[in-house]
């Protein structure tokens, strides 16, 4: 299949970006076909499983998400694994920025496991995935994000509680459920 952008105009650029594009492509019948889709642009992102194979716990976050709770979530509080935009950081990079400034761990080595199109119907974010083995004494913060629009809790649970918060409902959270469904068949914890 060739695809070519005829052409992309701006919808919304307040948050994030929206845009409209028409494209061409050709099917696999080799039929030309112009179509319109509307695409929504955050940035690309990097998310961690922070565990601790002695302890068998896992560091995650709570925090307010408005889409959950406009989408029936009834408090909008969601159980999530660390996670943050790229913006101008390399994934590893970022992804130990946000470690120290969402959980208060300053992690030694992170390892990436994966990246991933997390809803590629309509956003173009991939998501970088890393694992990382923390201990108590890489706790240098309380945590819980940078400025006062960031309202995170930081959570250590013992593995198999999180794990078995999929079955419950609790977590919901794909990133987070592909991350301890990672830990799980990798007996990382």
């Amino acid at each position: 299949m060739i695809a070519k952008i005829l052409e992309k105009q701006t919808l919304s650029a307040n948050w994030y970006k929206l845009y409209k594009y028409t494209f061409s492509f050709t099917d696999k019948h080799g039929n030309e076909l112009v179509q319109s889709r509307e695409a929504y642009d955050r940035g690309n992102g990097a998310t961690i499983l922070l565990y601790n194979k002695a302890q068998h716990t896992v560091v995650l976050t709570r925090q307010f998400r408005l889409p959950t709770f406009v989408n029936g979530n009834d408090d909008g509080m969601l159980i999530e694994a660390c996670a943050g935009l790229l913006d101008l950081d390399n994934p590893e990079d970022c992804i130990r920025r946000e470690t120290e400034e969402e959980t208060g761990y300053r992690v030694a080595h992170v390892r990436k496991i994966f990246d991933v199109y997390m809803s590629p119907g309509s956003v173009t974010e991939i998501l970088y995935f890393f694992v990382g083995e923390y201990t108590a004494d890489q706790k240098v913060a309380e945590g819980g994000g940078v400025d006062e629009d960031e309202n995170i809790e930081v959570l250590e649970l013992d593995f198999n509680k999180a794990y078995n918060m999929i079955a419950t409902g609790e977590i919901k959270d794909a990133k987070t459920i592909m991350l301890l469904q990672y830990a799980k068949l990798n007996n990382l914890v």
